[in-house]
């Protein structure tokens, strides 16, 4: 169920989005959702980030690989 809410900004600034959102061919809702949903995931995605980072302790960053290392398989 979608809720209406109401936020405010300078006239200049609502003006540009608007004209930006028309060269887009998206409505400022539209937009609006997308960034509140990025929004609420964006610490989710952090975490994950840190997760991965965690997994990864035994990669040590600096090694230089010859040709012949690179392309052994």
């Amino acid at each position: 169920m979608l809720k209406n809410i109401t936020f405010s900004a300078e006239n200049n600034l609502i003006r540009k989005a608007r004209e930006k959102a028309r060269q887009q061919q998206v409505t400022l809702n539209k937009i609006f959702r997308h960034w509140l949903t990025n929004y609420v995931q964006s610490d989710a995605r952090y975490d994950r980030f840190d997760d991965l980072m965690s997994d990864l302790t035994y990669v040590k960053p600096g090694t230089k690989f010859s040709r012949d290392e690179l392309n052994e398989r």
